[in-house]
């Protein structure tokens, strides 16, 4: 028996293939499916079954892709409801992979329909190896079950039990596999190391040491932070099945006159992945920042639009590649075109351009404190709005600061006055970046973001 775990950063994601000598399966796999195909083929095995413990919110699952390229057998519980061919499991359910035996534990909390996979490898003995735990469990957390606001208590209580009355009834030895790690928003606080067990947990996990069901209910549904748009519709890309990649039509390249031409179609939004400093110095008029080196897909998902064609301005192709697997991960299936030439082509044939004033952290502080090196006019009305998450801003920040977090401001921009001089800062400067690029297509003509955001500015003194 061999268990491969990959990890997808910035949504945080672990799936992983399990193993025999012949054939394996794929557990929770990521939308683009090569990863899977690859090992398979370097482990001389087959994939034959493809395994889901939930229908995920965060990112839209390679079921059907690897069904379709493989021939294997998608199994996913049967409360999901799924419309796609599969095998529906409920507890006490059992898959027999060569050696390995995988058992069936219904384990509801963080999603009403969530299952858990416990391994035996039946060569050695009958005590479980291991258990694909999915959203329930995590190294030094648990899932949150408030992805579901109306039922949240409910689905706290069912997760306590879950936790308690089953996974935790497993031996210590028993190993933790996780669908998650540090980064991912399915969990309030989950930690760096990838893999556990339920020995290290029961002893270690913040949440677990919470003995009173009413306790740990109220711990799990308060101070939350707060879920991206996508995680309301993605579950249900993956219910439904979503679109294979190898039906979704390539971006095209665009002239510079090709893309101002479809800039003005209704339903077209432009996406700029380069850089935050590079969008800062110039960028296409309405424009959202969306910096690829930041968390592109959280906040892809989080505020763009799934009804409308999605237009990229990237530094080269290769990024355009890398924003639109991003996209895709994230169930932005219509990313229609992409600027050909970048900015250079745009403003070298004559095309309108605007920016946002970029602030070192020490021109920042004089211009917010009124220093005499500042800028009196510019000090005069200024409006300093802290963009980071409510945890984060209740952590430390600039006194004065109003706290609006970045894709927030899509409705909330109507609390600022866009006469203004607004400056905005976030933790690091792509998410300041973001918030700038909603600010200016709201009217906001005199918009600043922070280089470096408040880990620069702490930096500076």
């Amino acid at each position: 028996m061999l268990i491969q775990q990959f990890f997808t950063p910035k949504i945080a994601h672990s799936s992983y293939i399990l193993a025999g000598s012949r054939s394996c399966a794929v557990v929770d796999p990521q939308r683009d499916v090569d990863i899977y195909l690859d090992a398979a083929r370097a482990l001389g095995v087959t994939i034959t079954h493809v395994l889901h413990t939930h229908l995920h919110a965060d990112f839209v699952s390679g079921h059907m892709d690897l069904a379709h390229i493989t021939g294997a057998t998608i199994y996913a519980p049967r409360a999901g409801n799924c419309a796609f061919d599969h095998v529906p499991l409920a507890e006490g359910d059992t898959i027999t992979l060569e050696d390995m035996e995988l058992r069936v534990l219904e384990t509801p909390g963080h999603t009403p329909e969530h299952i858990a996979y416990v391994v035996a490898d039946l060569s050695r003995g009958k005590d479980p190896i291991g258990v694909f735990v999915g959203d329930t469990l995590f190294v030094g957390d648990v899932g949150r079950p408030d992805l579901f606001p109306d039922i949240a208590d409910e689905l706290a209580g069912q997760l306590y039990h879950s936790l308690h009355d089953k996974l935790l009834k497993l031996p210590d030895f028993c190993e933790v596999y996780p669908a998650h790690g540090a980064g991912s928003l399915c969990g309030r606080a989950i930690g760096a190391k990838r893999l556990s067990t339920i020995g290290y947990e029961r002893r270690y996990n913040p949440a677990l040491q919470i003995a009173d069901k009413s306790e740990f209910i109220h711990s799990l549904t308060s101070d939350m932070p707060p879920a991206p748009d996508h995680f309301s519709r993605c579950s249900d890309d993956n219910r439904r099945g979503p679109a294979r990649i190898a039906e979704l039509p390539a971006p095209q390249p665009l002239t510079p006159p090709q893309f101002a031409a479809q800039m003005a179609q209704p339903n077209v939004v432009v996406v700029d992945a380069r850089p935050y400093a590079g969008f800062a110095g110039m960028h296409v008029p309405g424009a959202w920042s969306l910096d690829l080196n930041g968390n592109f897909p959280i906040f892809a998902g989080w505020v763009l639009p799934t009804d409308q064609d999605l237009l990229l301005v990237a530094d080269s192709e290769a990024d355009v590649t890398q924003a639109m697997v991003w996209a895709r991960r994230v169930g932005l299936d219509r990313v229609a075109g992409y600027l050909r030439g970048g900015m250079s082509a745009w403003v070298t044939t004559g095309h309108p351009t605007t920016t946002v004033h970029l602030l070192s952290s020490k021109e920042a502080r004089a211009r917010i404190a009124g220093d005499p090196d500042g800028s009196p006019e510019f000090t005069a009305g200024l409006v300093v709005v802290d963009v980071r998450a409510p945890g984060e801003f209740a952590a430390g920040h600039i006194e004065g600061a109003l706290n609006i977090p970045a894709p927030d401001l899509r409705t909330r921009y109507t609390e600022l006055d866009p006469a203004k001089p607004t400056v905005v800062l976030c933790s690091a400067g792509p998410r300041g970046s973001m918030a700038a690029s909603i600010l200016q297509q709201h009217g906001f003509v005199e918009v600043y973001n922070v280089a470096g955001g408040t880990t620069g500015y702490n930096a500076a003194g």
